[in-house]
């Protein structure tokens, strides 16, 4: 009787971080995020990191079942609130290495102001935003991000709104490393995921990617492919220039690359600082003894 012939199995050399028993992913063909996560994993393979010191945040929409498909710590919270959770996740134990994957609905949207106080206390998280500019899990409907005159399921005669310069809001209120780039260009965006991880305090990086799906479809954009040679086609690098000078609007290329590179304390150090001072902040004036 012949015996059956062994069949060599290969594993994808990202499997080690993906939860296998998870797939199929729910993103559609061509979304973006799904470049994101290759970059990310990208990434945390080359830091060499103990996988037991990374943990992953994230809320509710697409961009939010990361945390569910990555073989790491993960935390799938309510929506708005992954970065209070990785607040406190930090604060428990700083030894983590604690990043939050999250989309522009979750983070702003409903997030914005735990987005803002993070970032002013520098606590020491990083913060990778997938930008696919609409809520694209709940139907397609208008986003703090979504620009001007773009078609959703709750703006069908177009968006009146001004919507959000992720760069410039991140900067303002404190972060210490601000980056934009394409889903498209896992390269730069892996280098970018790497510096974020690796830098002391609040770090941002956005990532534009398309939602074929919801916001390309209504707005006439293309199928996935044409949509991502437009982003990239109308889209530019220039490291250094000021957040407020990457607004995207209509009839400009959108301007990618790092923006904000910084040194300032983190919530933690600035903790150990004030415990030192010991009531000295304020100095007190001397009062003038009458004996």
């Amino acid at each position: 009787m012949k015996q059956k012939a062994k069949v060599e199995t290969h594993r994808h050399p990202k499997d080690e971080l993906l939860r296998e028993a998870r797939m199929p992913h729910i993103w559609c063909p061509g979304c973006g995020i799904g470049s994101a996560v290759s970059a990310a994993i990208t990434t945390l393979k080359k830091m060499g990191t103990d996988y037991d010191r990374l943990a992953i945040v994230s809320g509710i929409g697409c961009t939010g079942r990361v945390a569910g498909y990555l073989n790491l710590d993960s935390f799938h919270t309510t929506h708005g609130r992954a970065i209070p959770f990785a607040t406190g996740l930090k604060l428990a134990k700083p030894e983590l290495n604690v990043f939050v994957f999250s989309g522009d609905g979750d983070l702003f949207s409903i997030g914005g102001n735990h987005f803002m106080h993070a970032a002013r206390r520098n606590i020491d998280i990083t913060i990778f935003c997938v930008n696919n500019m609409n809520y694209g899990m709940t139907g397609g409907q208008v986003s703090a991000n979504t620009p001007t005159g773009a078609i959703t399921t709750t703006t069908p005669n177009g968006n009146t709104e001004i919507p959000l310069n992720l760069p410039s809001v991140a900067a303002a209120c404190g972060a210490v490393y601000v980056a934009r780039w394409l889903s498209v260009d896992v390269r730069r965006l892996a280098q970018s995921f790497h510096e974020a991880l690796i830098k002391p305090g609040f770090s941002f990086v956005e990532v534009i990617a398309p939602c074929p799906t919801a916001f390309g479809r209504r707005n006439r954009l293309g199928s996935a492919l044409e949509m991502t040679k437009l982003y990239n086609k109308n889209s530019v690098i220039r490291n250094g220039v000021h957040p407020d000078e990457t607004v995207i609007e209509e009839g400009k290329k959108m301007v990618l690359g790092k923006f904000v590179d910084i040194q300032r304390p983190t919530f933690l150090e600035g903790l150990s600082t004030v415990s030192q001072l010991k009531g000295t902040m304020w100095p007190q004036k001397k009062v003038a003894s009458n004996s």
